[in-house]
């Protein structure tokens, strides 16, 4: 029910599913898998992967054991695996007829607001022209993430940036279970989780592959993330074929349900962010655009307060300095002084570069 009513679906992918304990790429699952995000495009639903994998194959190509490598030999080998993962996929979906693009991500491009914003843009210009990204982790540069965790907390971040309604970890496990179920017998697994308790902490036990290199603790890290920005999380199993045919089918899976609102966890966000670093003063005309759920443009700025950067929390007043609303400027204070009061289609000519027109983003933007 959960995947139905979603019109952006991040899924993630663990590299267990790319390759399996005998080096062995699974063929069939993938071009199965590409059916699966064919019936959801052709449902009209925005999809984006996130896939482990390219450490995985750069093992293989090169026929070393992941368990013996030092992070700086890692880091290399995922550079070559990148490669390898890509054309796979390439080659896997072309046969589905879907067009594919990457993106690099690490968790620090997720965790600053400027770099999250200009991802949030990309994810939503590829929807547009009708490509499904594929997300993977920087592994060749980073350094953490390999060490401490696989895609999960990544792909969470991924789903709030992008304003995902579903996120579904497809991995080797059906979901959380009360206990161990390859040790206890009555282990059974939880359908829904409203709230991560310290008992649903103590259940996360580890469940650790040869190429993966999360457990279920990554998950439940990855839930909590969801559960704050009002997006829906599934643990599935993703071994079997068709994975999200089978979720939609059978509700096979653990689902962790949000706290709050997709809007509400938006605005939270942006309310919360660090103390406002400016403020932008603004005519009658742009009050008036504001209140019938327009972005701002640079024609209805009047003043500059402050300085500060793309991506910086930033104040928006009325002309008797009084705040309006609070908002995520998508210009510096130095570039909206050269193009305020003007017309967006004179900003890149003003600016010397192409840009976006709006200042501050509709969806950046909450009124107080």
């Amino acid at each position: 029910m959960h995947l139905k009513n979603s019109k952006t679906i991040v899924i993630k992918i663990g590299s267990s599913l790319i390759i399996d304990d005998k080096k062995v790429i699974r063929k069939k699952w993938l071009v199965e898998f590409a059916k699966d995000i064919k019936n959801l495009l052709n449902q009209k639903k925005n999809v984006i992967i996130v896939s482990s994998g390219a450490i995985a194959l750069g093992c293989k190509k090169l026929e070393l054991n992941k368990k013996n490598l030092k992070l700086d030999k890692s880091q290399a080998i995922a550079s070559i695996g990148q490669i390898e993962l890509m054309n796979l996929f390439k080659k896997t979906f072309n046969l589905m007829k879907i067009n594919l693009s990457q993106i690099l991500l690490t968790l620090e491009d997720t965790e600053q607001r400027r770099r999250a914003i200009n991802a949030k843009r990309t994810f939503e210009n590829l929807f547009k022209l009708g490509f499904v990204p594929i997300v993977n982790e920087n592994d060749s540069i980073a350094t953490s993430e390999i060490k401490y965790g696989d895609n999960d907390r990544l792909a969470s971040r991924v789903a709030q940036i992008s304003g995902a309604d579903c996120l579904v970890l497809l991995s080797d496990v059906d979901g959380l279970y009360t206990k161990n179920p390859k040790i206890y017998k009555d282990a059974r697994m939880i359908k829904e989780i409203n709230n991560i308790d310290f008992q649903i902490e103590k259940v996360a036990t580890k469940s650790v592959g040869e190429y993966g290199t999360g457990g279920m603790k990554t998950k439940i890290d990855a839930a909590k993330i969801c559960q704050h920005s009002g997006c829906v999380m599934a643990i599935a199993n993703g071994l079997t074929l068709n994975p999200i045919k089978k979720i939609i089918k059978k509700n096979s899976c653990t689902w962790f349900l949000p706290k709050i609102s997709k809007l509400d966890a938006r605005k939270k966000w942006i309310i919360s962010s660090v103390s406002p670093k400016g403020e932008l003063v603004i005519d009658d005309g742009a009050i008036k655009a504001l209140t019938k759920g327009k972005s701002l443009l640079a024609a209805g700025i009047k003043k500059i307060n402050g300085k500060f950067n793309k991506g910086d929390h930033i104040k928006i007043l009325d002309k008797n300095m009084n705040e309006y609303a609070r908002g995520l400027s998508s210009f510096s204070s130095d570039e909206i002084s050269k193009i305020r009061g003007q017309h967006s289609n004179k900003i890149n000519d003003l600016l010397g570069y192409i840009t976006k027109s709006e200042v501050v983003h509709k969806d950046d933007m909450v009124e107080i």
